[in-house]
């Protein structure tokens, strides 16, 4: 090699043997969670439901006390950017409604069931006409949650709580899961491991049902025919609403007032600040969880991203 050559070669080699990697590209930080909607006039809001097809939600109201057969509770309808279209969608004592102190709601086709206390309301999604009511009698104390599963069949928690006149809260159980299928109805789950369970979800990707209970701490897969259910995590305590968000397990506390997220990361707490928050929705597409706030009379949205 030629002397005069040498020189360039060596700079270009000095050069490339210095020169660094550029630095992989970070994953953006999600955007913290922002309230987009609040709405207001409600009578103890117990449970917000979404309506994909009809791009709008629904609100139970209990209106009084949560066992009274009083026949003043209501469901509210609110657009799809929670502003309140009907504040008496469907109305206890109104066109032969029997509505007593409605919970959990669920749809079906065009139909929309609702807990109530001791039996199934049925009404239509689109006009509030009451369709079917569904008596469990005896066999039920209080029912609070509704979810429709993959196969057709209604499942219903019963917390067990009794309430006394003077407002006490007692539990003498027993905790169960009831399942509804056609115009039959039978206990699909009963036991103490229940833990006067709250809200019920379908989870496809675990294919199976999440439960999270007022009375315990312990979050629940369970599926239909099994004995029991299997701890997935520890809660708070007073677990209320719980939803599957994106692939994310979203639930609400009423001990501390919060919205949990729980992903394959962990649990963490992704909105705090909301009193008594009940039985939520949620909007997939959007990314939307509704808040139902039990005590202070209104529904809050939060943008949470997907």
């Amino acid at each position: 090699m030629k002397p005069q050559l040498l020189l360039p070669l060596i700079v270009l080699v000095a050069a490339g043997c210095g020169k660094k990697e550029a630095p992989a590209p970070q994953a953006a930080e999600p955007a913290p969670p922002a309230k987009v909607a609040e709405a207001t006039g409600f009578i103890t809001p117990e449970s917000v439901l979404w309506d994909v097809e009809q791009q709008v939600w629904f609100v139970s109201n209990i209106n009084g006390s949560p066992v009274a057969k009083d026949g003043n509770g209501f469901i509210s309808r609110l657009t799809a950017d929670g502003v309140v279209d009907s504040l008496h969608f469907v109305l206890g004592g109104r066109g032969g409604v029997t509505l007593n102190a409605p919970k959990g709601m669920a749809l079906v086709g065009d139909t929309l069931w609702v807990a109530d206390i001791d039996a199934l309301r049925a009404f239509n999604r689109k006009t509030g006409a009451p369709v079917a009511t569904i008596e469990l009698g005896s066999q039920a104390k209080f029912l609070n949650d509704v979810v429709l599963g993959p196969d057709g069949t209604i499942y219903i928690t019963d917390s067990g709580f009794l309430v006394s006149d003077a407002g006490a809260f007692s539990h003498p159980g027993p905790d169960r899961i009831f399942a509804l299928k056609g115009r039959e109805v039978s206990v699909a789950a009963e036991g103490a491991w229940l833990q006067a369970p709250n809200g019920i979800t379908w989870d496809g990707g675990r294919g199976k049902y999440l439960v999270v209970p007022f009375g315990g701490t312990t979050l629940l897969t369970w599926a239909p025919g099994a004995a029991s259910g299997d701890s997935i995590a520890s809660g708070p305590g007073q677990q209320d609403g719980v939803e599957v968000l994106n692939g994310k397990t979203i639930f609400t506390s009423w001990t501390d007032s919060s919205v949990y997220v729980m992903d394959s990361t962990g649990m963490r707490k992704l909105i705090s600040g909301v009193n008594s928050p009940a039985d939520i929705g949620v909007d997939q597409v959007r990314g939307l969880i509704a808040v139902p706030l039990f005590m202070e009379n209104r529904v809050e949205v939060w943008k949470v991203g997907n």
